[in-house]
């Protein structure tokens, strides 16, 4: 009896094994296992022509269309400091003053000087017959030979200079500006440049593009930058000139003016997008082009289910989507209407069996 429970058993676990079997394995006729395919769920879109926007992005830096590094005309200890960095001034506003006794001095004298020849020309010309201070009767010959016996002509050259001199202890902003790069404190020697000047109403952003986008961007032209340290800020300018060069590395230089309505910085990093409408083109998500091979390939839905592997070049790109056409050189072919896999396609292969999801 116990013999008999035994077989039982046995023969019960072996039909369990041969025909309990679940998921992607079970028994044929013959007992062998088999695998069953697995089908991939993904979604998919229909191709159609349309309007694309096409984005380029690049990377640059900021340099205010005016910018100078000040310095007084002469040296000299440093008497009164009358800006601070960050200050906004206007063109002809005094930054700051040297001390320099000697040349308010050396004035002076320059000053008596002229002076003195002065009365020796009108002594000159009451010589010669003119009235007293009268410097305009007398022919111009004349007066010129006067002026250059008594030395009128040196002693006003004198004060010329005497007073280009003392005028160089005085630093004024050229242009409307900000102050920056101020270091120097009252009383300390004059060395180098006192600081600089930045107009920052107005930047200049300088960034590059590659051969293929070249077409794409013209003078005038409408970008927008945003700095990495801005959160969010975006600042409208406009393309000014397109160096006509390409250098070493394929790429191409470009410069754009950009309005300064508050947050910019002299040198600050930033970010540079050129937006354009390309028409009739066939746009699909970034997610619908996966790399094989080295390559940029889309997976075409076929009507019998399957993903037909599809190499493509991408023409343009924004941040969400890519206008593609066929890389025939791979003899691949795309057309409106087709049904093109956006998703789930990460581990598809050519001619792997989909279904779609609701």
């Amino acid at each position: 009896m116990k013999r008999n429970a035994f077989a039982y058993l046995t023969a019960l676990l072996i039909l369990t094994a041969c025909f309990g079997k679940s998921g992607d394995e079970a028994g044929n006729a013959e007992g062998r296992l088999v695998s069953r395919p697995q089908v991939n769920e993904v979604e998919v879109i229909t191709l159609q022509r349309q309007d694309f926007s096409r984005q380029i992005r690049s990377n640059g830096k900021l340099s205010a269309s005016s910018r100078a590094a000040l310095a007084f005309g002469t040296s000299g200890e440093i008497g009164e400091i009358a800006v601070r960095n960050g200050r906004l001034v206007s063109r002809g506003s005094v930054l700051a003053r040297l001390v320099r006794p000697d040349l308010e001095l050396a004035l002076e004298r320059a000053r008596v000087s002229l002076e003195r020849s002065r009365w020796d020309l009108y002594d000159r010309l009451a010589g010669m017959g003119y009235a007293a201070g009268d410097t305009l009767t007398p022919p111009a010959e004349v007066l010129s030979l006067a002026k250059s016996r008594c030395g009128y002509d040196v002693a006003e050259l004198a004060v010329r200079q005497a007073r280009q001199d003392l005028e160089g202890t005085v630093l004024r902003a050229p242009f409307d500006g900000r102050v920056a790069d101020l270091k120097q404190k009252v009383h300390d020697r004059t060395t180098g440049p006192f600081c600089t000047l930045v107009d920052d109403r107005r930047f200049e952003v300088d960034f590059a593009i590659t051969e293929r986008e070249y077409s794409f961007v013209k003078a005038g032209q409408a970008v927008r930058v945003e700095p990495f340290a801005s959160g969010g800020s975006v600042f409208t300018g406009r393309v000014e000139d397109i160096n006509p060069l390409v250098d070493e590395h394929g790429q191409i230089s470009v410069r754009a003016s950009v309005s300064n309505t508050g947050g910019l910085l002299e040198g600050m990093n930033v970010k540079v997008l050129i937006e354009q409408t390309v028409p009739g083109q066939l746009v699909v998500p970034r997610s619908a082009v996966v790399v094989r091979d080295n390559m940029d390939v889309l997976f075409v839905l076929t009507p019998q289910g399957r993903a037909r592997w599809t190499y493509v070049h991408i023409v343009a790109e924004n941040s969400t989507s890519y206008s593609v056409e066929a890389n025939t050189d791979r003899g691949a072919e795309l057309k409106e209407g087709d049904r093109v896999i956006v998703s789930g396609n990460l581990n598809l292969a050519d001619e792997s069996e989909v279904t779609v999801k609701p």
